[in-house]
Parts: C-alpha cells; sequence; structure tokens
C-alpha cells in the first residue's frame, strides 16, 4: 500500500505544485522517489512530530494540500492535539497518512501498533477517516483526500496485500463497496485486515454459510445507506478491523444499528477486545493470539450463529 501511496501522490504533485509532503525522518526507502522528482516539494521535518503537524498547518492556511507521513502512532497519538487544535479546528488541508496501521509492527511493541487510532481520530469533529483495504482502495483513497477540502486521515497496511479489485468506478469518500455476494450473513472489513476476512469467508463457505462481504474504506463519514440496507436483509452483521473494538469501525456501525428502529440483523464485532497486544512477534502471529486470523474469525462468526 506505501509503494501504491508515494507512486499515486508524485502523479498527483507534478499536476499540482500546492501538494506538499513532509516526515518525520522516516520511510526513506519508500518516498525516495518523491523527494528526487520533486525536492521543492518535499520536507524532512526530523523526529518531531508534534511540530511536523503545526508546520504542516501553517502550510495548510498558506494555500498548500499538506500530507504528513510517519508509521503507527507517530503521525496520530503522538501528535493527537496539534490534529484538535491546529488542523482540524481551522479545517485545514492537512492529510495525516499512518504507515502501518494495525499489528503491523508487531514485534516492536505495543508502543508501534496503531490499534486506537480509528476511534480517536473519527471521534474529532470534521476529520475525514479512511482505511484502504488493497491497492486499488489505496490509490483511490490518496486520489479522494487530495481533492478534498479539509483534514483526512489516511490508515495504510505496510505492504505484500492482496489485490481485491482490478478497478473501482466512481469511488466516493464516505461509499462501501460490495466485493462479494451472500445471504443470511454480511460481513463488513475496513483496513488490510480483509486478507484474513475474505480467507474467513472460504471457510464458512466450505462448513455450508453464504456471508457477503463489503469494504468500507471510508470509517467517518459511514456509509449509513449501506449498514441500513443490510440491517434489513441479514440476519447477521460481522465487522472485522485490526483495532480495539471500543469506538473504532465496529462502533461506527453499531451507532447506526442502534439509531435504526426496524431492523433484522444482529452484530457480532472482532477486533480486539479492549486489550493492548502485548505479545511480541510478527504480524500474521499476533492476528491468530488476539482472534483476528481467518480461522479464529470463522470460528466467532459459526460461534455467533449456533447462538
Amino acid at each position: 500500500m506505501r509503494d501504491t501511496f508515494v507512486r499515486t501522490l508524485i502523479d498527483l504533485a507534478k499536476a499540482n505544485k500546492n501538494i506538499e509532503l513532509i516526515t518525520g525522518d522516516l520511510g526513506f526507502g519508500v518516498l525516495k522517489p518523491f523527494w528526487e522528482q520533486l525536492p521543492d516539494q518535499f520536507t524532512d521535518i526530523g523526529i518531531a512530530e508534534q511540530n511536523m503537524t503545526t508546520v504542516a498547518a501553517g502550510m495548510a492556511l498558506e494555500g498548500k494540500t499538506v500530507f504528513t507521513y510517519s508509521i503507527g502512532n507517530f503521525p496520530t497519538l503522538r501528535c493527537l492535539e496539534q490534529i484538535r487544535n491546529d488542523c482540524a479546528y481551522h479545517h485545514a488541508n492537512v492529510k495525516i497518512v499512518c504507515v502501518g496501521g494495525g499489528l503491523v509492527y508487531g514485534s516492536l511493541g505495543m508502543s508501534h501498533h496503531a490499534t486506537e487510532d480509528l476511534a480517536i481520530l473519527r471521534a474529532l469533529p470534521d476529520v475525514v477517516v479512511m482505511a484502504p483495504a488493497d491497492l486499488v482502495e489505496a490509490e483511490e483513497a490518496t486520489r479522494a483526500i487530495a481533492a478534498y477540502p479539509g483534514t483526512c486521515y489516511l490508515r495504510l497496511g505496510r505492504g505484500g496485500e492482496k489485490r481485491i479489485h482490478e478497478k473501482i468506478d466512481a469511488f466516493q469518500i464516505g461509499k462501501a463497496i460490495k466485493v462479494r455476494n451472500g445471504k443470511d450473513i454480511a460481513i463488513f472489513s475496513t483496513g488490510a485486515i480483509f486478507e484474513e476476512v475474505d480467507e474467513a469467508r472460504e471457510i464458512l463457505k466450505n462448513r455450508g454459510y453464504s456471508p457477503a462481504v463489503y469494504t468500507f474504506p471510508t470509517v467517518k463519514p459511514i456509509d449509513r445507506d449501506v449498514i441500513n440496507d443490510c440491517s434489513e436483509k441479514f440476519d447477521l452483521i460481522v465487522t472485522c478491523e485490526e483495532h480495539n473494538i471500543v469506538g473504532g469501525f465496529g462502533g461506527a456501525v453499531a451507532e447506526i444499528m442502534a439509531e435504526k428502529g426496524n431492523r433484522k440483523a444482529s452484530l457480532l464485532r472482532v477486533g480486539l477486545n479492549d486489550t493492548y497486544a502485548s505479545v511480541v512477534g510478527n504480524q500474521k502471529y499476533l492476528r491468530d493470539q488476539y482472534g483476528l486470523s481467518a480461522c479464529k474469525i470463522a470460528d466467532k462468526i459459526e460461534e455467533k450463529i449456533n447462538g
């Protein structure tokens, strides 16, 4: 995803000299093509993410479209007050990009895990929150937030994500995408956890179930129409996220379902169950440890179906 993001941003920045990229002293292997081709639109601010965000806000208020880039929690939780006060409050045209959402940097421990970011950023008024599931969604989301007038958060995986779409027609901020048809069960997914979700669907098919699957590249604004429609059509809606279930994507879906008076579906939220990932290991290992592997997602869904 990160390579796709950088390639897309280079194309956009070549066409628009007001686009700027700021990094917090990392990402050199990935960002090198940008600064080589567009040195006057690139700034390495150093290991100073709070300053990076304030500088980005100032540039944005002078007419620039500014992308800030760092890993895990560094561009979000480390500088939350600056995002709130300097960017969101002023509707500044700042795009906060996190590479390594969820448990990507698993072996570095919980300080590098981004597992509360969706909840915290979506709580800020006037901030768009996006978590694409594959390379195509990542490209479309990058183009969409570059054109969006205001503060946005883009949560990326690291690399090697499974390609879902050949192309997406009429991609829009705030719209979910149906990936698989099904009946009785609808699985909603956001971010790179989709690879586990799609495998879980195959496991469930082999057990005699037929889940529909939707990706939600936008967590805020959430697609109310799809949620309400599926609430009427399906017996069970399952949300999957590489994130704490408290306040995150599942929480956003729960809010919409709770407000809908006439609905058929019940809800199962799959994610980190109000805990930090205290175990150390790679992303695949941690997903399995915390119930986010394909097999464990399928088991949780079947257990919910069977009461």
